[in-house]
């Protein structure tokens, strides 16, 4: 991987296994500002660590309806089968999702998370006080 060419904007991060990928690393790369994320796992049936990348199809496919809840498109977030041998099919594979993500333009959460606050700090005082009071709380 690290001799192929592909986009310089690609971060690459290597692991042994698709399926110790954290739903909490996806999050987190969408939330520190990346347009996109991309997991390569092993061909199905030939898994190193037996059943890794089912593990990593499944959490791929609840992560992919949470962030469409959360408003970032199914473009953004991609799995594909490659095994290790598949040096040019990772290169294609890069360099079409980055297409596609330049297509798309930029996804800006952090922009977003950083407007969000701002709306919060505008909202009165009034409102920012509890529904119910402590004397109707006690008596529920």
């Amino acid at each position: 991987v690290s001799r192929l060419k592909y986009a310089p904007n690609v971060k690459v991060i290597r692991i042994m296994c698709s399926g110790r990928v954290d739903p909490q690393f996806i999050l987190q790369a969408f939330a520190s500002g990346a347009d996109g994320v991309l997991i390569g796992g092993c061909h199905p049936g030939d898994c190193h660590y037996s059943e890794g990348n089912y593990k990593m199809l499944r959490r791929f496919r609840l992560l992919k309806r949470m962030l469409h809840t959360l408003g970032i498109g199914d473009d953004r977030f991609r799995l594909e089968w490659i095994s290790a041998s598949e040096g040019e099919k990772v290169k294609i594979v890069i360099n079409d999702m980055v297409e596609k993500l330049k297509a798309l333009g930029p996804l800006s959460i952090p922009k977003q998370i950083e407007i969000l606050n701002e709306e919060l700090k505008e909202i009165p005082e009034e409102h920012s006080e509890p529904v119910i009071s402590k004397e109707e709380l006690a008596h529920v």
